[in-house]
């Protein structure tokens, strides 16, 4: 139901700026002059909405269309990393309630000074996995650390994950056996329920090492459930990628994952600039940008995917 209300809001668009640009077409041809000024604004706005379509149009993967789901890991640099995957959080949080996204937090890990080891985010919308794919990978910060007393500048490093929260059934077997499963006391917010009994779930997938965790439900049963959705998840985007990769090798191109490769650097000291490593794509405006304005950074990206596509 979701997929086809989904469908009929893109083809009512559609026709709607085709209705729009032919209305338009049929008043220039009167050669009016009294109505130039007000055909003019309607070709700015149409101009708008034909721009936005084409972007769309980009978003044609296999899951661009679904709501997703994103983690962010803490790494190398200590508190300051842990700080700096907290702002990460912040900042997509934000982006996605600029965009009008529900937004659920399924896990989240506390640091051990500040800031947090790791978090989950669900975020459900259009097109959601379609644009947070962009945000893949390593994330570099560079900053005069708040917890040096010598206030000597830092940089630390933050990995983001994202995949597709696929609404139909996901066609992937789990064997049992494969599982270590471990309960334990939810370290966040939550009812008395939450807090006395070991309603957090924690699944590890030994064959691919894939660690998922959920805390937010209120018992151990639906803890156990939504870790198994996130587990199935993750699963799904794992081959996802071995197949982008084995694509990858036939075209004779080299893809890592490696942990050392930064997509993109947030420079806060001795200068203000946010510089994307793939697409060259840079602003100075940084304060904006960590309050969640990444829709450029985004959208640069996923046209240099279509171009190199071609």
């Amino acid at each position: 139901m979701r997929q086809a209300a989904r469908l009929r809001s893109s083809v009512k668009t559609w026709l709607d700026t085709r209705q729009r640009v032919s209305d338009a077409l049929e008043l220039a041809e009167l050669e009016d002059d009294s109505m130039a000024e007000e055909l003019a604004a309607e070709a700015d706005a149409l101009q708008t909405i034909v721009d936005g379509l084409l972007f769309r149009a980009k978003l044609s993967g296999k899951y661009d269309a679904e709501d997703a789901y994103l983690a962010i890991h803490a790494g190398a640099g200590g508190t300051d990393a842990q700080d700096w995957a907290e702002m990460l959080l912040r900042m997509y949080l934000r982006w996605a309630e600029r965009r009008g996204h529900k937004v659920e937090i399924v896990a989240e890990m506390p640091g051990d000074e500040a800031g947090i080891k790791s978090a989950t985010v669900s975020v459900q919308g259009d097109y959601v996995f379609g644009y947070l794919r962009s945000e893949r990978g390593v994330h570099r910060l560079v900053r005069l650390s708040p917890f040096d007393s010598n206030h000597r500048r830092h940089t630390s490093f933050c990995l983001v994950e994202v995949w597709p929260d696929v609404q139909e059934d996901v066609d992937i077997e789990i064997d049992e056996k494969d599982l270590q499963i471990d309960t334990f006391r939810s370290s966040g917010a939550g009812g008395q329920n939450v807090q006395k009994n070991e309603t957090a779930v924690r699944i590890t997938h030994l064959p691919t090492g894939l660690v998922v965790s959920c805390q937010n439900e209120r018992s151990q049963t639906q803890n156990k459930a939504r870790a198994l959705q996130v587990l199935k998840m993750r699963l799904l985007d794992l081959e996802r990628e071995k197949q982008e990769e084995e694509f990858a090798a036939l075209k004779g191109e080299h893809v890592s994952a490696a942990w050392g490769n930064q997509i993109r650097s947030y420079v806060l000291h001795p200068y203000q600039l946010v510089k994307d490593l793939r697409t060259d794509y840079e602003t100075g405006n940084t304060h904006a940008v960590l309050d969640g304005d990444l829709d450029a950074f985004m959208e640069a990206y996923l046209a240099s995917r279509v171009q190199a596509e071609r």
